[in-house]
């Protein structure tokens, strides 16, 4: 569920990379398999994009932190490893 905090509750610094901020900001947090290389920049790239065009998020306004864990680290209901018994891929 996604949550919204008060701007004086988040504070996210550039990291000396010089980027202005805006009150647009966005952390997204990606929990997720793993996925190549590739893909993650991939993704990165288009995330922003789609912000900008849908929702006027400029591309500066973007932080992703990717969360990267492997199958038996999921478990969607009754206790069980739906990776690891082969019900999803």
């Amino acid at each position: 569920m996604p949550q919204d905090h008060e701007t004086s509750h988040i504070r996210a610094l550039d990291t000396g990379l010089d980027i202005a901020r805006t009150e647009k900001f966005l952390l997204l947090e990606i929990t997720s398999r793993p996925r190549p290389r590739d893909a993650k920049v991939s993704f990165y790239s288009s995330l922003t994009s789609a912000l900008q065009a849908r929702c006027n998020v400029p591309p500066s306004d973007v932080m992703v932190s990717m969360h990267i864990n492997s199958d038996e680290d999921w478990s969607f209901s009754m206790g069980d490893a739906q990776f690891l018994t082969g019900e999803l891929r």
